[in-house]
């Protein structure tokens, strides 16, 4: 018993060259299997994801109740009328309509280097190219339009049902703003709202992302006529020198009022005809 009892002690304390060979064989085996087996996981979470995701985006979602629409059309009347609450929502005006100058010169071929905003809600936009032409027009003229136009698009998707569609075009619009942002607060204000239409695309239930795209448009319908008029009441005291419509109308050779005159019909007009869409009327 005393033999056998050493022998094993000195088994275990001096294990043999065959036993280590024998482990680490069993040990990369079982990392193989394990490896193998997640990636196997993984590849079938994709597999069912991506297609899931695919019926989100293209498929439809059913609407929310007319309380749910007028709801939320009464708060965004509360973000856009009081001068206050105003002076704060007025940032996200400002993203749109920088956001319009942007993608309207690379559409028309300039080169776009970058995009400011500023925490008084004022914004710039620049970018090269011929500083007159159809395109440099276009592109003067694409900020006041930009918001009440996306707000118009967005009413005519939520009427339609793409619920989902329309909070993905939203945050793939934000993340590539996002890179043409040249200053802190610029990139601070497009990155909370990139990240507040994802967690709600991701994380939120089907009937808080319905309140919360019908409350966005109707913000881009309201919010996109009170510029215009914020823009004449300036120019009415000798202000606004500089203004989108002064700097169009040196381009034109028309009047800037003629552009002010352009700004609040396509407001007005997208305000009526997304209300009407957002209303099932």
């Amino acid at each position: 018993m005393h033999t056998v009892r050493t022998y094993v002690q000195h088994c275990q304390a001096h294990p043999s060259p065959d036993h280590h060979l024998t482990t680490t064989a069993l040990r990369a085996d079982t990392f193989r299997l394990t490896r193998g087996s997640n990636r196997r996981t993984m590849d079938s979470i994709a597999a069912l994801a991506l297609p899931d995701l695919w019926d989100r985006l293209t498929g439809t979602q059913s609407d929310p109740d007319l309380w749910v629409v007028l709801a939320t059309l009464v708060a965004a009347l509360a973000v856009v009328v009081p001068h206050n609450p105003w002076r704060i929502s007025r940032n996200a005006i400002t993203i749109a309509h920088e956001g319009g100058h942007g993608l309207t010169a690379l559409l028309t071929g300039r080169q776009l280097t970058g995009i400011r905003l500023h925490s008084d809600t004022s914004g710039l936009t620049l970018s090269r190219g011929k500083p007159h032409g159809i395109g440099m027009i276009l592109t003067a003229a694409a900020g006041y339009t930009a918001p009440p136009l996306l707000g118009l698009g967005g009413a005519a998707l939520l009427g339609a049902g793409r619920i989902t569609l329309l909070l993905w075009l939203a945050t793939a619009l934000l993340v590539v703003m996002l890179v043409m942002i040249r200053n802190a607060y610029g990139v601070l204000t497009v990155f909370l709202a990139g990240g507040t239409f994802l967690l709600v695309s991701w994380l939120a239930g089907p009937q808080v992302q319905a309140a919360f795209a019908y409350a966005v448009v109707w913000f881009l319908l309201l919010g996109g006529v009170r510029p215009a008029f914020e823009l004449q009441a300036k120019r009415s005291r000798g202000g606004a020198g500089d203004s989108d419509a002064d700097q169009l109308s040196r381009l034109t050779h028309l009047p800037a009022g003629v552009w002010l005159f352009l700004f609040h019909t396509v407001s007005l007009c997208s305000l009526i005809g997304g209300g009407r869409w957002l209303l099932g009327m």
